[in-house]
């Protein structure tokens, strides 16, 4: 059966509370998840159901700013809940959830290009689920910074304001001692650095939430540049996911795309995915450039981190190091940015209004590690540009 909560909570819905509805069969996991999100106090859960139809019937006369949708449900899978749930209402959040096998893997990527916000990896009973701090706060996390994004655009999308998103003119996209319209936190413009004249040597990108949408609109744009040199990408995804965001990559960009294999040569031409659950590096041995898989601890709560491929790589290719830095929550990615900045490398940062989350890439925008803030289709011109050998 399905449970009704909206009236669960005594405190009093504002403009700014959550309501997010959670849709699973699982009777145990709707209650756990329903008891996380009621302790928040920014979020109030409106709905408890057991069905993708019971879903698609209470959004038709409810208001709800987030979705938590199960992919396996009996009377209507998760597929075809949440394209008729984003029929019913345009800009809805959705948020997947799934265990961690290759069909669910392989579903969580068709929602994403249908219009899922994002997916979290569900522990696969509910003994696991009920232990799992890390599903817990990954919830949270998302559920709180995808849902009151919407909220904010939607606001300034009804008074007709503009947002805080950055689109400065295409002439100020590069640094020349320009100053960029991206503000640091101290409300002053942030300026650009100059890119450096050294051609790149290593494509490095760091994704996480919308990263797998924003990787294959640039990767299918980049194969002059995948061709005189590696591409190397840490996105946060677990296990198995990243096996299928390499098959998609390789299937968009033409060129050979992988988990990285411990030991293996990091070769121009090809492109080399973090394995989900694994940090990768680069390191430097008689026979040349390297990949080294590590199960050290996570850093920024993350393992693949970012910070962890961009240092490394810092320090092999030095001034030769592009890294960009794609949408996602948090700030992985800004100290190795630190490093490549001091390198000599350059950084790249996709913009707010383009981002799903504008966290990683405002995190190195802020701290004035960027040599240009664009739209996500600018940058794959962009890298080709350089990789051209014309120097901005």
């Amino acid at each position: 059966m399905s449970t009704v909560v909206a009236a669960a909570s005594s405190a009093p819905l504002t403009g700014k509370t959550l309501r997010v509805v959670i849709v699973d069969d699982a009777v145990v996991v709707r209650s756990l998840m329903t008891r996380w999100i009621s302790a928040e106090s920014d979020m109030r859960i409106v709905a408890s159901l057991c069905s993708g139809r019971k879903a698609l019937t209470f959004i038709e006369r409810n208001t709800a700013d987030v979705v938590v949708l199960d992919i396996d449900m009996p009377d209507l899978d998760g597929i075809s809940t949440l394209r008729s749930l984003l029929q019913k209402r345009r800009g809805l959040v959705v948020i997947m959830v799934s265990t961690l096998t290759r069909r669910s893997a392989e579903i969580s990527f068709r929602a994403l290009s249908l219009g899922a916000a994002d997916y979290i990896p569900k522990p696969d009973s509910a003994r696991e689920v009920s232990t799992s701090l890390s599903f817990r706060r990954e919830l949270i996390e998302k559920i709180r910074i995808l849902g009151h994004n919407r909220q904010s655009r939607r606001r300034h999308a009804a008074v007709g304001a503009p947002g805080t998103a950055i689109t400065p003119p295409p002439e100020s996209y590069s640094a020349r001692g320009r100053r960029s319209s991206v503000a640091d936190e101290t409300g002053a413009p942030a300026r650009l650095r100059r890119f450096t004249n050294i051609a790149p040597r290593a494509l490095l990108v760091g994704a996480s939430t919308g990263g797998p949408q924003a990787l294959m609109a640039i990767v299918e744009k980049l194969a002059p540049a995948i061709d005189c040199a590696p591409l190397l990408i840490a996105q946060h995804m677990p296990p198995t996911f990243t096996v299928v965001l390499a098959e998609h990559l390789s299937r968009v960009s033409g060129r050979r795309a992988h988990e990285a294999d411990d030991g293996e040569p990091v070769r121009a031409g090809e492109i080399y995915v973090a394995p989900g659950g694994r940090h990768m590096r680069v390191v430097n041995d008689c026979d040349g450039v390297k990949i080294a898989l590590g199960d050290d601890p996570p850093i920024n709560f993350c393992r693949p981190a970012v910070d962890a491929l961009f240092a490394s790589a810092a320090a092999v290719w030095g001034a030769g190091s592009l890294a960009i830095i794609l949408t996602g929550m948090g700030a992985d990615g800004a100290l190795g940015a630190e490093d490549i900045v001091a390198a000599g490398g350059s950084v790249i940062a996709q913009d707010e209004e383009t981002s799903v989350v504008w966290g990683m890439p405002r995190s190195v925008a802020e701290a004035g590690l960027c040599s240009a803030v664009l739209p996500l289709d600018v940058i794959a011109p962009k890298i080709v540009h350089l990789f051209s050998g014309v120097r901005p």
